[in-house]
């Protein structure tokens, strides 16, 4: 790891890859985005969730052409750490990583979509799991010397 704790490629993994996943993918980019090499994936591939795009949205972050990729997709050992954000990602990331140098830590974060009720009850939980990733990346990781959220 780099002096200050951030890998040269980090990536991030949920169940479908349309929630959590981008949305810290998204994050990260924007806050070590010139520094790190970073990407998602689910263990399924769903398309990015609509209330996802619009929290991401709201910060000025364009995740429209999202697409799904799943473990299958990319080679989890050629990623210094692996960040699994539900317990079936962290089981998948543990599996593929068996025998290779990759770290893998587990960030459990509420699946927001499980969330019924209104639009705006619903992009609140979304609001929700977005600060919280949000926090997690600047605790973990630190925040950049140019702030850019």
């Amino acid at each position: 790891m780099a002096m200050n704790g951030l890998p040269s490629s980090l990536l991030f993994a949920c169940s479908e890859n349309s929630v959590r996943s981008p949305m810290a993918e998204a994050l990260a980019k924007r806050l070590y985005g010139r520094s790190i090499y970073v990407d998602s994936v689910g263990v399924r591939a769903s398309d990015v969730d609509g209330f996802a795009v619009s929290v991401l949205d709201e910060m000025g972050i364009d995740v429209h052409r999202h697409h799904a990729k799943t473990f299958g997709d990319v080679d989890p050992a050629s990623f210094e750490l692996i960040i699994t954000l539900s317990p079936e990602a962290h089981h998948q990331a543990l599996e593929f990583t068996r025998g290779s140098a990759t770290e893998v830590e587990y960030w459990p974060m509420p699946d927001p979509s499980a969330i019924e009720g209104s639009r705006e009850a619903r992009l609140d939980a979304y609001r929700r799991t977005r600060d919280q990733v949000l926090g997690r990346l600047k605790v973990r990781f630190g925040v950049p010397s140019a702030p850019t959220v």
